[in-house]
């Protein structure tokens, strides 16, 4: 820093200086020049006598008894306690300044947080011919082979209006199957469950995932505020957008 790079540094800025014995030679070459420049300087340091304790204006005591090194001579136990107080600082900082989780999930996008607090439903939900829907009126039959070539196991049954009166699944069909149910003559709304898990295209994909995992589902419908079918989102979507 003493060779050009303190030309950086300006009044506006503050310089949070680390060091267990506070006479670091990169230190104390460029505490006379932070305190002409009139930046703050807060110190983490063993050594409350020091010459980087006496610049500070803030000192964070980071003394240890002695290190880990079997010779007390190697940074050991001190550079985990410098590390543990500079977390306390960024967690005290979280807090103050209001950072919430979405703020973290901007600046890492990439990352497993980044993905579960950006990634809405409409990002992977499926849409137009991919979501197996039938009217009410429609034969078992068409219920079947709708469920079969989207192969989801499960069909929304739809309005004319696209409005959702209800869904009917593999686990409905196991479960009629079981019970003795003639199915060969019913229609879509009289096999159907109606009153189906439904999230709208805003809502955040992991908030899909909780739901999934809370009812023991694997796909929930997609709706409008109006109840209208947008589309359907599948547990393995999810798992290919690394939400899950």
């Amino acid at each position: 820093a003493s060779h050009g790079d303190l030309g950086m540094v300006t009044a506006q800025d503050l310089v949070l200086a680390i060091s267990n014995s506070g006479e670091s030679a990169e230190l104390t070459a460029i505490l006379p020049v932070l305190h002409r420049l009139g930046v703050p300087l807060i110190a983490i340091t063993g050594n409350l006598q020091s010459s980087l304790a006496q610049h500070a204006d803030q000192v964070l005591d980071c003394s240890v008894e002695r290190e880990a090194c079997p010779l007390n001579l190697a940074p050991t136990t001190s550079t985990t306690a410098q590390l543990a107080l500079g977390d306390a600082l960024a967690v005290a900082l979280l807090d103050a300044r209001g950072f919430r989780a979405e703020d973290f999930a901007r600046s890492h996008p990439g990352g497993a947080l980044g993905r579960k607090l950006l990634t809405h439903v409409s990002d992977v939900m499926r849409t137009g011919d991919q979501v197996p829907r039938v009217p009410p009126e429609a034969p078992f039959g068409v219920l079947m082979r709708e469920m079969s070539a989207k192969g989801l196991g499960a069909s929304a049954v739809v309005d004319g209006q696209g409005q959702v009166l209800g869904i009917f699944t593999d686990g409905d069909l196991r479960r009629r199957i079981e019970a003795g149910a003639d199915l060969r003559n019913a229609t879509a709304q009289q096999v159907m469950h109606a009153g189906p898990r439904s999230i709208a295209p805003d809502a955040l994909a992991v908030d899909a995932a909780e739901l999934m995992e809370t009812h023991g589902i694997t796909g929930v419908l997609v709706v409008d505020a109006d109840g209208r079918l947008q589309g359907i989102v599948h547990i393995g979507d999810l798992m290919r957008a690394k939400v899950i």
